[in-house]
């Protein structure tokens, strides 16, 4: 079951640096929408990383060990 696709409006003069790389990238996408996803899709989960906080019990973990290097 695909998902349901929005247009999203971007540059011509961008649009046809990514066919470039789509051309380029020996099959590994099929247009310039999949790498526009994919790389869309990478941005959105590495800032979903960045989000990730310590639990109570990590975070005195960090503390003793940073202690225990003489940086606290």
């Amino acid at each position: 079951m695909s998902e349901d696709k929005i247009p999203i409006y971007i540059s011509k003069t961008l649009y046809e640096k990514i066919r470039e790389r789509v051309k380029q990238s020996q099959g590994e996408f099929n247009s310039v929408e999949d790498y526009i996803e994919f790389v869309l899709n990478e941005v959105v989960r590495e800032e979903e990383e960045e989000k990730e906080v310590y639990t109570p019990e990590e975070e005195e973990e960090i503390k003793r060990r940073l202690r225990n290097l003489g940086y606290l």
